[in-house]
């Protein structure tokens, strides 16, 4: 080999056009890589998109073909009880205080009197965690008692949902009133025996209240007829709808057998469209009202005047 012949080294000019070719493939190649990535990117966010909205359009639907259940026998939100054929199944029925008599020599628990035209029609818009409720039970239940026996009075309670919020996020209130309504349609004549043990039996305001299970099983200890029924009809919440709106009925008014009555305590208690605002624990008071009511009663109810027949 001579010493003349050069070796075969790339020029300047051939250096920088391979340097940038070089660079255009990496280019290439990571654009196309940037690419993929958006693509691969875009599709799992649309198969996400789509997953969730077949969740919602589900969800949804399960909601709206889930029919809304409403109690049957309870007119106006209320179960009348016209014939008490049960007790409570843990204790009896309280006994009203002892009568004493008054300065006038009158019994400070008079019973009205039923007449065929006119009895006392009462209703009872009960919280089941509501103490003033309790209160009023215990001290009323005996003599309501003896005048729905008596034909004296008829006697509706209303199951409303006021102190939802007062029970560690349990709803009891709610739950308890839903409870109510599936005794009311399932074994009504349990219902009074049932609604005496919850008021008796009663959670205090803040505690979590009694679970559902335990709702069910006090229905059972009052012998309920379809067990099986209430148990189910409590542990599915069949009523808790129905118990929302008839509390929201009750707030906006009127309320059973008033003109323009709205729910604005619990208990609240409603006799011929007149509202009670006495003592809750005080039986005299309430019979004085009661006997009152059926006095105005009695007064407006005209008497018929006797006509002369004209002689042929």
């Amino acid at each position: 080999m001579s010493s003349d012949e050069t070796p075969n080294v790339p020029t300047p000019r051939n250096s920088r056009e391979a340097v940038r070719e070089k660079a255009q493939k990496v280019h290439a190649q990571q654009s196309r890589a940037r690419l993929m990535r958006r693509i691969i990117i875009g599709a799992v966010a649309i198969v996400a998109v789509g997953a969730i909205g077949t969740s919602v359009a589900l969800a949804v639907s399960a909601q709206v073909s889930k029919p809304k259940l409403t109690p049957t026998g309870m007119e106006s939100d209320g179960v009348a009880v016209t014939d008490i054929t049960a007790v409570a199944g843990s204790d009896e029925v309280p006994a009203s205080p002892s009568t004493e008599p008054s300065d006038a020599g009158a019994s400070a628990e008079p019973t009205p009197e039923a007449t065929a035209s006119e009895t006392v029609d009462i209703h009872v818009y009960v919280d089941y965690l509501s103490p003033d409720a309790g209160k009023f039970e215990r001290a009323n239940a005996r003599q309501l008692a003896g005048w729905i026996g008596e034909g004296a009075v008829t006697v509706s309670y209303h199951p409303v949902a006021l102190l939802t919020a007062s029970s560690n996020g349990t709803k009891y209130s709610l739950r308890s009133a839903a409870a109510a309504a599936c005794v009311a349609t399932h074994s009504p004549a349990q219902f009074y025996a049932f609604n005496h043990d919850l008021l008796d039996k009663q959670p205090e305001v803040g505690s979590d209240g009694m679970s559902d299970e335990d709702l069910a099983n006090l229905a059972a200890a009052v012998g309920t007829d379809n067990t099986k029924a209430v148990r189910s009809c409590i542990e599915n919440g069949d009523f808790v709808s129905w118990a929302k709106e008839a509390t929201t009925r009750a707030l906006d008014g009127p309320l059973a057998g008033s003109k323009d009555l709205m729910l604005n305590t619990a208990p609240m208690i409603v006799a011929n469209g007149e509202a009670y605002v006495g003592a809750f624990d005080d039986p005299a008071e309430f019979s004085q009202f009661v006997l009152s009511v059926a006095s105005d009663a009695s007064r407006a109810t005209p008497t018929p005047t006797p006509t002369t027949t004209p002689a042929p």
